[in-house]
């Protein structure tokens, strides 16, 4: 049941992520700000507004008057776009947002730059090289250097591919060792002052657009403490989704450190739902200003997630109508 005499939860970019802000509604009041007045996801929190372009001006400063008026205490980005903009927000004492400093949110959305983070800190990541440079074997991914949704990745067999992908993707590159072993996702909290509350890795059995819709929770020591030591030395605040492969040669690599929630949310957080530690309600908690005890490692292993579309339908106002579109289908949109 949600509090809503708690203090509220600002959810940007929402989008399609309808059970994120859903599982937030079920614990406390939610504003959903997407600029899209056909962005589904809008339609699962307690309120919801347009806010500008993220690069405008008055982005901030609308925030900033939906948080007064709604009494929000904690604003949680669900894209890449706006965790810099939030962040320096956050260090100006603008936001409460949960959201790293702003020259970790810099680095961790550009790709190369988060290789050379995470490699300044001894973390390990993949070998990786800029256009040019002769990386140290073959094959190798052709990454975008910004961009989610694994768009526009490559696997090059040689430089000659190499070389044609450089120049195939229209926008600034990085070359990096192709890993050839299983990959995984870190689903990560951490709290206001950067400690790790808990740490849930889960297997990918298949993605899509690079985001993962079949996977199952798994007990592994190593990626427990991996995306332990990420958060923790990077002092990453809020959710945070860290990706690595475990190559046969080299072993774990991270090739991603999201400082969001992850595409496969709400499932594997869902494994600790028995502790009553779901990661919105702990985000809502600690809104609120509730300390929270770090318990790493406690989730229900062993639990699979395969995830499904869905739909809604607006009268002409833009209005959800309320009508299920299956009988006895998902409950009606707000």
């Amino acid at each position: 049941m949600a509090d809503m005499n708690g203090r509220a939860v600002l959810l940007t970019g929402v989008g399609k992520r309808y059970d994120i802000v859903s599982c937030f509604a079920a614990h406390t009041t939610v504003i959903a700000a997407d600029p899209s007045p056909l962005a589904p996801a809008q339609y699962a929190a307690t309120h919801r507004f347009a806010p500008p372009r993220i690069d405008d001006s008055g982005y901030v400063p609308a925030l900033a008057e939906v948080c007064a008026r709604y009494d929000v205490g904690a604003v949680i980005p669900l894209t890449d776009l706006d965790i810099e903009v939030l962040a320096q927000a956050r260090a100006d004492g603008i936001l409460p947002a949960f959201v790293p400093d702003p020259e970790i949110a810099r680095a961790t959305y550009d790709k190369y730059e988060a290789h050379l983070l995470l490699e300044s800190h001894g973390l390990p990541s993949p070998p990786t090289v800029l256009p040019g440079e002769q990386p140290e074997s073959y094959p190798v991914m052709v990454k975008p250097r910004q961009g989610s949704g694994a768009r526009s990745i490559h696997l090059a067999h040689d430089a000659e591919e190499a070389a044609f992908f450089v120049r195939y993707v229209k926008e600034p590159t990085m070359v990096q060792r192709a890993m050839d072993g299983p990959e995984f996702s870190i689903d990560l909290l951490s709290d206001l002052d950067g400690r790790c509350l808990n740490a849930i890795p889960r297997t990918m059995l298949e993605s899509r657009g690079g985001e993962s819709i079949k996977g199952t929770v798994i007990a592994d020591r190593e990626l427990i403490d991996l995306g332990v030591n990420v958060v923790e030395t990077l002092g990453v605040r809020g959710p945070c989704t860290v990706q690595a492969f475990r190559d046969r040669e080299i072993g774990l690599g991270i090739t991603d450190v999201n400082t969001r929630f992850g595409g496969a949310f709400p499932g594997p957080t869902y494994a600790t739902l028995a502790a009553g530690r779901t990661y919105p309600e702990l985000i809502a908690r600690m809104a609120n200003g509730e300390r929270i005890a770090p318990h790493v490692g406690e989730f229900d292993a062993g639990r699979t997630f395969t995830r499904y579309y869905w739909q809604l339908e607006l009268d002409a106002e833009m209005q959800p109508t309320g009508r299920e579109l299956v009988p006895g289908g998902a409950p009606p949109p707000r």
